[in-house]
């Protein structure tokens, strides 16, 4: 069986300092190895085998272990508790836009952490909540939404995004874009909302990141055919 020690002393191996530094451009904070998504990925089929393994890899507060562990760890059995513990943790945007609510999506408790984390005053808990809604919508039928309360979130971004802190802001512009181009009972509410709240403003830092214009995103998608389509997983 493979140890935590292994996995992370090929962490270490596979990290580069270039990808290192891009990382904590984007926010990411030490300790971390600077492993590309791909490379975490050669990793998985092992850590798979060891749920404990997955859920300790988190817990060493390296940027990279935790997003190998939100890779590997299976999101049907993991605990509310855990998943909870994880918001809380993920500090950067990577970790709670992806790592957290990817997992949270695919796992029994989605809405009720998706409703729980849009509340919360701690800025990355928010964004997870939004982007684990997000994610929800991406891989779930519209026969089984609920979506008077999608529509509810629609208003609620209409009205608020402006004022909301920077990474929710980014994460409820990707909500709109979502509905827009996954929900198709509420394709052209989502179009109307897009149009209305136009240009977000977010800083991305030190990088040539830019924030999609939600009704040209919606647009695009509707061009390539793809309008409705949903993923098998959103785990990436």
């Amino acid at each position: 069986m493979t140890t935590l020690a292994e996995v992370m002393d090929k962490l270490e191996a596979l990290g580069t300092e270039q990808t290192k530094m891009t990382f904590l451009r984007h926010g990411a904070m030490e300790p971390l190895f600077g492993v590309k998504i791909g490379d975490l990925k050669k990793l998985v089929k092992d850590v798979k085998k060891d749920q404990a393994l997955a859920l300790s890899l988190y817990e060493t507060g390296n940027s990279d272990a935790m997003y190998l562990a939100g890779l590997s760890v299976n999101p049907k059995t993991i605990a509310k508790s855990t998943l909870q513990a994880w918001a809380k943790e993920a500090y950067w945007y990577s970790l709670a836009e992806y790592t957290v609510a990817g997992v949270a999506a695919e796992s029994p408790y989605a809405l009720e952490l998706a409703r729980e984390w849009i509340r919360s005053p701690e800025e990355m808990v928010a964004a997870c909540g939004w982007s684990t809604y997000a994610n929800y919508l991406s891989i779930t039928p519209d026969d089984a939404l609920d979506l008077q309360e999608i529509r509810d979130l629609l208003t609620r971004v209409e009205g608020k995004i402006h004022e909301e802190r920077n990474r929710v802001r980014y994460t409820m512009n990707a909500f709109v874009i979502m509905v827009g181009a996954s929900v198709m009972a509420l394709h052209e509410e989502a179009v109307r909302v897009a149009r209305e709240i136009g240009k977000v403003h977010v800083n991305m830092g030190q990088t040539a990141c830019k924030v999609p214009l939600a009704d040209e995103y919606i647009e695009k998608v509707a061009s390539m055919g793809k309008l409705g389509e949903k993923k098998k997983t959103c785990i990436c």
